[in-house]
């Protein structure tokens, strides 16, 4: 029998790696998203809101990711029925909707993500993600394979983070700290103490809720920050920031100047 079992949900109750470690794929391309998947990420973020994937790259993209020892979250432009049914069509088993701010926009997201009667997922018997009709019990088992991770990027839903998290059919969360920073002023500066404390709280009152929560550092030290708070999974940067400020370093090295600073790639975020 062909399996869809989503291995990423597994490890968002606690069944894997611990905690797991991803980065972003803004490169739009299945070449560095395999590259990526072989360097020893347990997922990628493959992003559709502020990188130009449409629907059909995406197929090519999760292929290459698939041939890989790495899981994909696909995180989708925006908390729209039809992009939901469109990438879960295309393969996609754990979607990431951004900027998710009440309870009843995540009780949307789930039903967007699950069939009838659990939601208003339209049917269709064959396509990529019920391996083109070939696994036999796509339509009974996708509704509990498939996780639905929702992003929180203001102030506001981080207060609302106890209601949303109750929601039924939410998997995990996910804190967006470049859209955090933005909200309460600081755009730019994911590192300034206010930000930092609201990022804490979050974690805290996830925990308190029971429910896995994901953030996105620019670089090592600030992702270990992120798990010293408690942070269930978390992204490091990007395909693109780390190819970027490594060509910045050696090219400094062979001119005999000093590095640039890299920009904070997590506020793109």
């Amino acid at each position: 029998m062909i399996s869809i079992e989503n291995r990423f949900k597994g490890w968002l109750n606690g069944h894997g790696p611990k905690p797991p470690l991803g980065t972003w794929l803004m490169a739009a391309a299945p070449a560095t998203a395999e590259a990526m998947g072989y360097s020893g990420f347990d997922f990628l973020v493959v992003d559709m809101e502020h990188v130009p994937i449409e629907v059909s790259d995406l197929a090519h993209i999760l292929r290459a990711i698939g041939c890989t020892p790495a899981d994909a979250v696909v995180r989708l432009a925006w908390n729209d029925q039809v992009l939901v049914k469109r990438v879960l069509d295309a393969g996609a088993q754990t979607i990431m909707l951004p900027f998710v701010q009440t309870a009843e926009e995540a009780r949307q997201a789930v039903a967007f993500a699950k069939y009838p009667p659990d939601g208003v997922r339209g049917v269709a018997a064959v396509h990529r993600g019920s391996r083109f009709g070939r696994a036999a019990d796509y339509l009974k088992s996708a509704n509990d394979q498939i996780a639905v991770i929702v992003q929180l990027e203001t102030p506001e839903a981080i207060e609302r983070l106890p209601e949303i998290a109750a929601v039924p059919g939410i998997d995990a969360l996910f804190v967006g700290p470049g859209d955090l920073a933005a909200a309460m002023g600081h755009i730019g500066n994911v590192a300034h103490p206010d930000v930092q404390a609201l990022i804490e709280k979050a974690a805290r009152m996830a925990r308190d809720a029971g429910k896995p929560v994901g953030i996105v550092g620019p670089n090592p030290d600030m992702v270990r920050r992120f798990i010293a708070y408690g942070y269930s999974y978390v992204a490091v940067a990007s395909d693109i920031a780390m190819m970027t400020s490594r060509a910045s370093e050696w090219l400094s090295t062979l001119r005999g100047e000093t590095a640039p600073a890299p920009a904070a790639p997590a506020a793109a975020y």
